[in-house]
């Protein structure tokens, strides 16, 4: 049977520290009136089989969420490979009918509604392994799909050889990159700083006439 996207589930990843911000759990911030975290799910729950958070600590904080969290397998935080691995590792044992997991950061308000549609179009078209976002020229090597297949060396990967960069793995694959304007906003806008909270509540007003 022909895949279509709808069966692939996705992985948010908030499993960083938020050293800019001084701290605790960026997707929780508020924008307009919604968290980031929030406005994430409801950006890619049309397009994904479910999903899940990647997220350390207390899982409890995201209780009211109704995700299921999934901490780091990899100990001292080694960034978001870790989350994927983990992401990875949790379909394999759940949903043994997966093949390919979206992944996404969790403090990225402004995704794409076509995210997961054109990723798999260029992955399936461009017979590669991986496939990542881009926009304005820069990649978001954070942002794609991920085949299940090769969780195992993925994980050789961060704990063998100690491998952080998500794009010096990437490379060791077929990988397809699609890019999307940035016009009226860059939709891998992400809230690091304080500043960048700011600048996303007049972009959210941007995003919601867009979607009008």
């Amino acid at each position: 049977m022909k895949r279509v996207t709808s069966d692939i589930p996705g992985v948010l990843l908030a499993g960083g520290l938020a050293r800019r911000m001084g701290g605790g759990d960026k997707p929780m911030r508020t924008i307009g009136g919604r968290t980031i975290l929030e406005r994430v799910i409801a950006r890619l729950t049309p397009q994904c089989d479910g999903l899940v958070l990647n997220a350390n600590g207390d899982p409890a904080r995201f209780a009211a969420f109704g995700l299921p969290v999934v901490a780091d397998t990899v100990a001292d935080f080694p960034g978001p490979l870790a989350g994927i691995l983990a992401a990875l590792d949790w379909v394999a044992t759940n949903r043994r009918d997966v093949s390919l997991v979206l992944s996404a950061a969790a403090d990225c308000p402004f995704l794409p509604r076509d995210l997961v549609a054109r990723l798999y179009r260029a992955l399936t078209e461009q017979d590669a392994q991986l496939a990542v976002a881009a926009s304005g020229g820069q990649s978001h090597p954070v942002i794609g799909l991920w085949s299940v297949a090769l969780r195992d060396d993925l994980r050789h990967a961060l704990v063998d050889e100690d491998v952080r960069k998500i794009d010096r793995w990437t490379a060791r694959y077929r990988l397809a990159t699609v890019a999307w304007p940035t016009t009226p906003l860059d939709p891998f806008f992400n809230a690091n700083t304080m500043d960048d909270i700011a600048e996303a509540e007049r972009l959210a007003t941007l995003d919601e006439a867009g979607a009008r």
